[in-house]
């Protein structure tokens, strides 16, 4: 019946920063962007990496909601990487250093970072 996460939606402060970030930074390509006349939405950016998709939306005069980091709710995303610390080493080249960690847990690593708009993504290594 369920199949899969279909896509994430991520209403960002600065809708053409943010795609600069997860496109620039983080390796995902776009595959579709679209004006959408559906106030407040105004226009949509599918982001693609691998099989995963983030859906980008600019919003006419977005609100910004308070993050609290172990409240009930959406927490973050998790992108998996082959290698930590050549991640985080990419990452630092790119003036993106970690939130949290790293960290091993049992057999796996474990940071996080913030996007452009400071919204946590986990990094792990299986």
């Amino acid at each position: 019946m369920f199949k899969r996460i279909d896509h994430i939606e991520i209403i960002p402060t600065d809708f053409e920063r943010s795609i600069r970030f997860y496109t620039d930074v983080l390796g995902f390509t776009v595959r579709q962007q679209m004006t959408v006349a559906a106030a407040p939405l105004e226009e949509i950016a599918y982001l693609a990496l691998g099989d995963t998709v983030l859906e980008l939306m600019r919003v006419k005069d977005p609100t910004l909601t308070a993050l609290e980091p172990w409240g009930t709710g959406y927490r973050m995303m998790a992108l998996e990487v082959d290698d930590m610390d050549a991640a985080l080493a990419y990452l630092a080249g790119k003036g993106v250093t970690p939130s949290w960690g790293p960290v091993a847990l049992g057999p796996s690593k474990r940071a996080e970072i913030r996007d452009c708009d400071g919204f946590p993504i986990e990094l792990r290594q299986w």
